[in-house]
């Protein structure tokens, strides 16, 4: 008898918990199908958006040189909706200037980027540019 109650009462649990998973399951369909609808007309008004392009940009100012003052050297980050761009940089001395162009891949930098230009790609990545403060990438 104490049996039978036993697996009248599991059986219920577990039709209570497919029935709780089926509404679960619906309410999450319609919740995506809520945000497509959403995409859509999105897509619509503003036109497909091209991962390719160029969309995020950060500068990062810096003094490169101890003669040098005013953050007139920069990292410049240009990366696309994928991670992929470039960053140029500008070391500016009294006398001359040098200038280097890296490309970046998911984010990283295929050769090796200094701090600066690390701190430009995150800027970028993370939509704190056109113009980065030193202070605002530390957390």
């Amino acid at each position: 008898m104490l049996g039978t109650v036993m697996a009248l009462i599991g059986g219920i649990a577990g039709m209570t918990g497919v029935a709780i998973g089926l509404l679960a399951l619906r309410s999450a369909r319609g919740a995506v199908e809520d945000c497509l609808d959403v995409l859509g007309r999105r897509c619509a008004i503003d036109g497909v958006v091209d991962v390719k392009a160029i969309r995020d940009v950060a500068v990062f100012r810096y003094d490169a040189l101890a003669e040098m003052t005013g953050r007139l050297s920069f990292s410049v980050a240009m990366i696309d909706g994928l991670g992929d761009g470039v960053v140029l940089t500008s070391i500016n001395g009294r006398t001359e200037t040098r200038t280097y162009a890296r490309p970046v891949r998911s984010g990283r930098g295929l050769q090796p980027l200094s701090p600066e230009e690390e701190q430009a790609v995150r800027a970028a990545r993370l939509g704190i540019g056109p113009d980065v403060a030193p202070q605002r990438l530390r957390r």
